[in-house]
């Protein structure tokens, strides 16, 4: 339930506050007086998308305060929109996105207007009326039909893709076998090309790398006064002594550690020496082999891993080419049980909409004849569609006739303002109970209508305003009257501009407001008396 909207520099209106009741809250206005206006706040409080021509002149930013329940908690919505166009959004206070605010709002109101209306001529829409009435038992089935399709559609896809590129994969397979072959053949490792270019470095520099290492063994253990033999007999010295201190036993210890070096740099001396040795053409060689590596690295991939990537790629299309026969016979089985599934599916959701309709037409048809409709004849439609799309494999068409005698038609070929008006309050009645948002806001549901009619359709709002709040925007006095609340939406000005604003009516506000609905601005003792006529009428109805 929606208990009170704040409206700051919002159009007109510089700045209005409104405690909503529950049951029926009915305003009324003089044409012009920003009644409009009011909805478009609250439809914005409630998600709809900001418009920064709504900011008042003068202003900088519009901002609108909605206070609700929500699942039995208070909320608070707050909307600001600024002449530049930022939009803010809150919910209790802290900052959402406008889904959010649009998630939250949709349990607490609905507002239906004239585009509502509209939406009900159109036979598309009729699916969603179906779908809403008896949604406890079509919602499990549409969900189970939703996974049946995407399945279905992600099956079909694979096969289709496979279909689509069986021409392609058979003019590249010879390509793809003569890569394969060469890559294979060339024998990769990862890091080789690296180890050849340091080979090539050696070979191009043996001469100086073997003078330097001869050299190095010449100074290290060449002769009797060399590197080795030094710190040997330096070591048999400090070791004589060593047990005299720790100090020489800790000099002995790190003499004995650098003989064992000493003895490791000889070993990796001479095998460096020995591989500076290299047998004629091996240039040549270790040249031709990253000849080759650089060669595939232009064809397949700027580094070894890139090229083995490449060849697992191609190996992996090969395979599917070549099991090409086998992937197909698997899809099409894979295919055919997801459409079977998707028809059971299908045909599942089917029945229980043929359920819902078949409970929907009588529903509705009772609502109409209460709405005046004493003839009325509804038939609701569920025939296959020519194919199976994301939303079943129905259409729907609702067929209506309102006078005695005539034959069904099309909704949209039969109706007028007046009548659409009173079937999509009755539509609204019916599936009000059973999509549970506590707040219906009617915009001019009196669109077409007048006289008896409109004490009917009063009356019918009532009967809603039982389990429902209703905030509704009118000009009939009939509905006026029939309310529980009346605010009245008046404007003034003053040197600079026109405002509007909301004005909650006592019960002798409330009769001058019904009186100047029935008689227009001249007010007077008669058109007084009927409208406390009209107001004992609607309350001895309720």
């Amino acid at each position: 339930m929606i208990e009170h909207i704040r409206i700051s520099d919002f159009a007109i209106i510089k700045s209005t506050d409104v405690d909503f009741q529950p049951g029926l809250n009915v305003i009324t206005g003089e044409t012009g007086s920003g009644k409009s206006i009011i909805i478009e706040a609250m439809s914005l409080a409630l998600g709809a998308r900001a418009d920064s021509s709504f900011v008042r002149r003068g202003a900088e930013k519009a901002k609108i305060q909605m206070q609700a329940d929500l699942d039995g908690e208070s909320c608070i919505i707050t909307r600001e929109l600024s002449r530049n166009g930022r939009n803010l959004c809150r919910l209790n206070g802290d900052l959402v996105s406008l889904s959010q605010i649009q998630e939250a709002a949709g349990r607490i109101a609905d507002i239906h207007g004239q585009y509502d209306n509209q939406a009900l001529l159109d036979p598309e829409r009729h699916m969603e009326l179906v779908d809403a009435f008896r949604h406890e038992d079509i919602r499990p089935r549409f969900q189970a039909f939703t996974s049946a399709y995407v399945n279905y559609k992600a099956v079909r896809g694979k096969l289709n893709k496979l279909l689509h590129d069986e021409r392609e994969n058979r003019r590249r397979v010879n390509l793809c076998r003569y890569e394969l072959q060469e890559i294979d053949a060339a024998q990769l490792r990862v890091g080789e090309d690296a180890e050849l270019n340091e080979r090539i470095s050696v070979l191009k520099n043996s001469e100086k790398i073997f003078q330097a290492m001869s050299m190095a063994q010449e100074l290290l253990n060449g002769g009797e006064e060399n590197a080795e033999n030094m710190i040997g007999q330096a070591e048999a010295q400090i070791s004589s002594v060593a047990s005299f201190s720790s100090d020489l036993k800790e000099i002995s210890g790190l003499l004995g550690g650098i003989s064992a070096d000493l003895q490791e740099l000889n070993d990796r001396i001479r095998t460096v020496t020995e591989k500076t040795d290299f047998q004629p053409g091996e240039v040549d060689q270790v040249i031709s082999r990253l000849d080759l590596i650089d060669s595939l690295k232009s064809k397949y991939g700027r580094s070894i891993e890139e090229i083995l990537s490449y060849r697992d790629r191609i190996a992996g299309e090969l395979e599917m080419v070549e099991n090409f026969e086998e992937q197909k016979a698997d899809l099409e089985k894979k295919t055919k049980a997801a459409l079977d599934v998707l028809k059971e599916k299908t045909a599942s959701l089917t029945e229980a909409r043929k359920r819902s309709a078949a409970e929907l037409e009588n529903a509705i048809e009772r609502e109409l004849h209460d709405l005046n409709f004493p003839y009325a004849q509804l038939q609701i439609t569920i025939e296959k569609a020519p194919a199976i799309t994301a939303s079943g494999g129905d259409s729907c068409e609702f067929l209506i006739s309102t006078n005695k005698g005539e034959p069904l038609k099309s909704l949209a070929r039969t109706a007028s303002g007046g009548e659409i008006s009173r079937i999509m309050l009755a539509i609204k009645n019916v599936i009000g109970d059973d999509d549970q948002i506590p707040t219906m806001i009617f915009d001019e549901i009196d669109t077409g209508i007048s006289g008896i009619t409109a004490s009917v359709v009063a009356r019918k709002l009532q009967q809603i305003a039982k389990n429902h709040q209703i905030i509704c925007i009118t000009h009939l006095p009939q509905i006026a009257a029939a309310a529980d609340t009346n605010y009245r939406i008046y404007k003034d000005s003053d040197d600079d501009a026109t405002y509007s604003h909301i004005q909650l009516l006592d019960a002798e506000q409330k009769t001058a407001e019904i009186a100047r609905l029935l008689g227009g601005d001249a007010v007077t003792d008669l058109t007084m008396k009927s409208a406390e006529q009209l107001i004992s009428a609607m309350e001895k109805h309720d």
